[in-house]
């Protein structure tokens, strides 16, 4: 099927178009007011996957942004999967590998902050399920497999290493999930998990928003009520996990937003 392109593609600068965005804050970058626009044109003019969007140039004079701040928020865009850049093509509103999933995703807004609190809230009702089935229903290597995640994610932990962290991060919460016995919990621990690493990549650039080590731990509580088979247990440990994390983002949020220099200490 050949991409169609977007409604107002080579607009004049005369017609109408969405509000600019505004100038880079200490909360609010250049390139993240502009990829945050740019996913609401998308979603308010209906843009379908494979549906070309305006060149880079046209994007810039759409949202009256400089030309370095939209190439920025495209490449943001393009790394969390919701558009794709084609060499000598254009732009493009991406192809999801998984349609389902991407009707939820591509109606998320990652840097708002109410879109985030219903994501968080989403985890509470769905991984509180995940770890209190695994509870019950995990074999052995199962078991193994949460317990040798949340420990290599506090082995990561202490220097700091987002992205080795990250890694085994993922491996924890999917291998609770997997331990679930339900396959429709499954996909959703993994949707939600790229809802939430879409906000890390566009609001803190791929950090993530708490102390690591506080993490892991956290993760070792809910792998041992699982392993001990205490259902309850492992559920109440999970939500404890995610309002941390929750409560640590908000907490990040608001010192950008108060442009407080984070403190190294408070990371470990």
């Amino acid at each position: 099927m050949s991409p169609r392109a977007a409604p107002d593609e080579g607009a004049s600068p005369s017609e109408p178009a969405p509000e600019p965005a505004r100038a880079a804050t200490s909360y609010r970058p250049g390139y993240e007011l502009v990829a945050e626009r740019l996913l609401v044109y998308i979603a308010e003019r209906k843009l379908q996957p494979g549906d070309r969007l305006p060149t880079e140039q046209q994007l810039a004079e759409i949202f009256q942004s400089g030309r370095t701040v939209t190439r920025e928020a495209i490449k943001v865009l393009a790394a969390v999967g919701r558009i794709t850049v084609r060499k000598g093509a254009g732009i493009f509103v991406a192809v999801p590998s998984n349609a389902v999933a991407e009707e939820q995703v591509a109606y998320f807004q990652p840097t708002n902050l109410e879109h985030v609190l219903m994501m968080f809230d989403h985890r509470r009702l769905i991984e509180a399920e995940t770890a209190r089935r695994a509870a019950t229903l995990a074999t052995p290597l199962q078991v193994r497999a949460i317990r040798e995640a949340a420990e290599q994610s506090l082995v990561a932990a202490p220097g700091s290493d987002h992205r080795e962290f990250a890694r085994f991060d993922r491996l924890f919460h999917d291998a609770v999930a997997s331990a679930s016995g339900n396959v429709f919990l499954q996909a959703s621990v993994t949707t939600l998990r790229d809802f939430a690493q879409q906000s890390d990549l566009l609001l803190f650039r791929g950090e993530l928003p708490g102390s690591l080590t506080v993490a892991a731990r956290e993760h070792l509580a809910v792998a041992e009520a699982v392993a001990a088979g205490e259902p309850e247990e492992a559920s109440a440990a999970m939500i404890a996990h995610i309002d941390t994390t929750q409560a640590q983002f908000e907490r990040r949020i608001r010192d950008r937003l108060l442009n407080v220099v984070d403190d190294p200490k408070e990371r470990s």
